[in-house]
């Protein structure tokens, strides 16, 4: 063979069709991992296995080497064997976005669920975000309404605060979020339902778009049977919703429901990459992507918006030191404790004023609003430490003048928390009803 000969070859093997060079064959399938030819694909791809009746599944790239890349099956299916084609749909680096999503609930791919054309999508966003200057970002200046009189009063949101609601099962937390979402003043609002129940997802999303308030909201739901890597996916194609109404100057509420789910689903995959379990079943990759997540939140540059963000933590148990609730509540920038005992009582929302802050509060509030916000915190305090012996008939009255004060009080402080899930308490009328309460 002359020069010429092995020069043409060679051109048209570069020249071969991409579908030819992004395509290959499964090796071995084990579980929902899959090891295929090796073809050059990023991780976070996008691949179509075509399984033995025909079918194509979804596929994600999680890691590769000379001998096979490895992809994690994104859908239920039995029928994948040795053999089967495996071929490059998306890079999966970009999602479609801009105002069409507002009113309408999609999937992790986007997909509509709610059974209506989405129509065309102009716009597109990373899907893990861009990467911003903390120095260039803009300071959490002013409060953002959220509808709740305890937060707006006791535990005050700022316009680009992450918090974290940190609450066991069954202690009102749903509720309290869907207060939120209505109740808000925030221009956009991105609900991210991530490993629930199928029912609850449709209680919810029923209840969220009855609301006049439906066209600001849009909800990317991927319940608890989806595979973790959809969870995952979810997660972050809420953020970069979020991330891109915020770059359009908007103020946006994101709700994230739940941390834990998305850490559970981070823990799925991380196993079966073969990482070591370190602290309480987790491996370094779940305590690394919490921050990542959470990070992408937040104020944007001068001239954008914001991103408030509201993370609820499952504390199983009601265990609060749990590994995802220390790794959540050491990079937010407060968290709200739901407490059983106050549920138990009937107190909705069962917020625990106690072991609950917000750390940004006392830069974006007024002298006179701090000051009767911590006499309220001091009764309610005073109080549940010295139930036990108020109960047993141990303490007489005029021994303590702060335990005296929270005694006549505690009907007053237990009707401020309370709050219907149909009622409306604005940022204005709860600092208001705060200070006539220390008159």
């Amino acid at each position: 063979m002359n020069f010429e000969t092995k020069l043409i070859n060679n051109i048209s093997q570069i020249k071969r069709p991409i579908s030819i060079l992004s395509s290959g064959r499964v090796n071995h399938f084990d579980g929902n991992i899959i090891y295929c030819d090796p073809f050059p694909a990023p991780i976070g791809s996008l691949c179509v296995v075509k399984d033995q009746m025909g079918k194509e599944i979804l596929a994600e790239v999680i890691r590769f080497n000379e001998k096979h890349n490895m992809l994690a099956v994104l859908e239920n299916s039995s029928h994948i064997v040795s053999g089967c084609q495996v071929s490059l749909k998306d890079n999966g680096r970009y999602i479609d976005v801009d105002n069409t999503l507002l009113g309408r609930v999609t999937d992790a791919f986007g997909k509509p669920l709610d059974e209506k054309p989405l129509g065309t999508i102009k716009n597109k966003w990373p899907l893990m975000g861009k990467v911003m200057n903390p120095l260039k970002r803009s300071l959490i200046n002013k409060p953002l309404d959220v509808g709740v009189r305890i937060i707006n009063a006791l535990l005050t949101v700022g316009q680009g605060q992450r918090l974290g609601i940190i609450a066991g099962s069954g202690v009102g937390k749903s509720v309290l979020l869907g207060m939120m979402s209505k109740y808000t003043e925030a221009d956009v609002v991105v609900i991210a339902l991530i490993g629930e129940r199928a029912r609850e997802v449709g209680t919810m999303v029923n209840e969220l778009f009855d609301d006049e308030s439906s066209q600001k909201i849009t909800v990317v739901a991927v319940p608890a049977d989806r595979s973790p890597l959809m969870r995952i996916r979810g997660a972050n194609r809420a953020t970069a919703i979020a991330e891109y109404f915020r770059d359009q100057g908007k103020n946006v509420l994101l709700i994230m429901d739940s941390l834990t789910r998305i850490a559970h689903a981070k823990r799925e995959i991380g196993l079966s990459l073969g990482e070591v379990a370190t602290s309480k079943g987790y491996p370094p990759s779940v305590i690394s992507m919490i921050p990542n997540l959470i990070e992408r939140t937040g104020t944007g540059y001068q001239g954008n918006g914001s991103i408030t963000s509201f993370y609820t933590i499952l504390a199983d148990g009601d265990d609060n030191n749990d590994p995802v609730v220390d790794a959540a509540r050491a990079i937010l920038d407060g968290h709200i404790v739901l407490s059983r005992l106050n549920a138990q009582m009937g107190i909705y929302p069962a917020v625990d004023v106690s072991n609950s802050i917000s750390r940004v509060m006392n830069e974006l509030i007024s002298d006179d609003h701090l000051n009767a916000s911590k006499l309220f915190r001091k009764h309610i305090s005073s109080y549940i430490e010295n139930k036990d012996l108020l109960l047993m008939g141990g303490y007489t009255h005029g021994q303590d003048k702060d335990l005296d004060d929270a005694i006549s009080m505690w009907p007053k402080l237990i009707d401020f928390i309370s709050q219907s899930n149909s009622e409306k308490a604005n940022f204005e009328s709860s600092k208001s009803a705060l200070l006539k309460l220390y008159e």
